[in-house]
């Protein structure tokens, strides 16, 4: 017994000492915190009071709690739960800067909990009064965003949901007319098309990855096109279409314009945006429907998207007669407005308590983050930009930044950026890859392959802006390995010949 127990010391001594010498090998160290979680706990004793705040309204009624017949159970599945989801990236912290996740805002992840002890249905006022009223006042605050104080919209579960209902409309409007959008644009939108049985076409990019204007203008002569999707904020470049000359356009052939702005939307309230890019922001209000995602920049839990159409009359084409949904109210109830029937009234009560804390105004709090995570961006693509062991695209326009490892072929520059992509993932920095137009990138290399697989970082997290360094520690000491490798087994390779 002494002589396991002795063993086992040595076996936990050991460990830690592997463990220590991990953390300072791959990047492990973190920056100073006030705690040593990494998750939010304060907010759990705050919902627990407002659990009983909330039960008080219904005091009137006999207790009817069904107990929970098998606690031991019950937990033994719930730390189950636990553990399978360590199987995960960290897409909370500012070390993952890979695909655009984002965690909700502490109020967002209470006020959407507390709502679970009643399931509101926002599909009818009868399935959730409240949180209607909720949803119509959240949706009216993004749509004074864009300087629409009339309107008609509505939550859906994400952004293809809410794109697929402002093409449908759109199709109501101009019927048997065509769909354009860049080739940029998300592939939503020529899937969505086809579900629709409507024709779709797509619009070359320049070499930022916006819609070329001069392509849009051939494709236009045709007379043919109903509705153009303007994307303001490529899911992979962030890139945002000229939204000016697009509206010049529409002087002229009297197409639909929908702003796909599920990523981007609410950079409309940033002020560190450079002057092309804020000219199209500054219009966004001139478009016939917009989408934006409270799921991605405002700080909500999956799924939360949201469609706003300028003219509140295109609800006439959602209307329809449900005896058996609407029993009570003469208002208007959501699930007329609306392609989707039941929808979750957590996702409007934890946009409307977001809001209501963090408002959507210039220079709030709010906006500043979203500042903060685009000057995360600028700091690291001049970093990036002004190291010759890196090539970049273009400037980022938002808060996303794409680059690769420098290196003389198209073929070898992507493979790079694969092992790249690893190495920083075990050093606990976790990025993304995405596969772009060779033309994105303006550097000298021999181009034996079309497309380039290089490494994409969304800076969207507000922290991320006191990350950089350490993000920039661990890109430093990761491409050096990733070449020093590569050089080695070139050289034994040579030495082999």
């Amino acid at each position: 017994m002494v002589r396991w127990e002795t063993a086992r010391m040595k076996e936990s001594r050991l460990a830690k000492h592997k463990q220590k010498k991990r953390s300072k090998n791959v990047g492990a160290r973190m920056v100073s915190s006030p705690s040593s979680h990494v998750f939010e706990r304060h907010s759990l004793s705050i919902l627990h009071s407002a659990l009983d705040e909330l039960e008080k309204g219904f005091s009137n009624l006999p207790p009817s709690v069904t107990p929970i017949k098998d606690k031991i159970k019950f937990e033994k599945i719930i730390l189950e739960v636990a553990e399978r989801l360590k199987d995960n990236y960290p897409y909370f912290h500012p070390l993952y800067a890979g695909q655009m996740l984002k965690p909700p805002h502490p109020i967002a992840m209470a006020a959407y909990m507390l709502s679970m002890w009643i399931n509101p249905n926002n599909h009818a006022l009868d399935g959730g009064r409240a949180s209607s009223a909720m949803e119509k006042e959240a949706v009216a605050e993004i749509a004074r965003m864009f300087r629409w104080e009339t309107h008609v919209g509505h939550l859906t579960g994400g952004g293809t949901m809410a794109n697929l209902e402002a093409l449908w409309v759109a199709s109501q409007l101009t019927p048997g007319k065509k769909i354009v959008a860049s080739e940029q644009a998300h592939y939503t939108h020529s899937r969505i098309s086809s579900v629709l049985g409507l024709k779709f076409e797509s619009v070359p990019c320049d070499t930022r990855g916006k819609m070329n204007i001069d392509s849009l203008k051939k494709i236009l002569t045709d007379n043919d096109v109903g509705t153009v999707v303007a994307t303001i904020g490529t899911t992979a470049t962030g890139s945002v279409d000229p939204l000016p000359q697009i509206l010049e356009l529409r002087e002229q052939y009297g197409f639909r314009l929908h702003a796909d702005a599920a990523y981007g939307g609410y950079f409309v309230l940033v002020d560190n945006l450079n002057p092309a890019t804020r000219s199209s922001f500054d219009r966004l209000g001139e478009v016939d429907s917009i989408v934006i995602d409270p799921h991605k920049h405002g700080l909500q839990p999956y799924g939360c998207g949201c469609v706003i159409f300028r003219d509140p009359t295109v609800a006439r084409f959602y209307k329809h007669d449900s005896p058996y949904t609407y029993f009570t109210s003469k208002d208007l109830h959501l699930g007329e407005i609306s392609l989707e029937c039941s929808r979750a009234g957590a996702s409007a009560v934890g946009l409307w308590a977001t809001q209501e804390f963090l408002p959507l105004i210039k220079e709030g709090e709010f906006s500043k983050s979203l500042g903060a995570g685009r000057e995360a961006a600028v700091k690291l693509y001049g970093r990036l930009e002004t190291d010759s062991r890196f090539i970049t695209a273009f400037p980022p326009e938002l808060d996303i930044v794409v680059w690769a490892p420098a290196a003389r072929k198209v073929s070898e520059v992507s493979e790079l950026s694969r092992l790249l992509f690893n190495e920083a993932a075990r050093r606990n920095l976790h990025i993304a890859l995405v596969k772009l137009p060779v033309e994105f990138f303006a550097h000298q290399m021999e181009k034996d392959w079309d497309t380039i697989t290089c490494l994409r970082s969304v800076l969207m997290k507000p922290e991320h802006l006191g990350w950089t360094d350490r993000i920039w520690e661990i890109l430093d000491a990761g491409v050096n390995a990733v070449m020093d490798d590569a050089k080695r087994e070139k050289g034994m390779t040579t030495r082999k010949v």
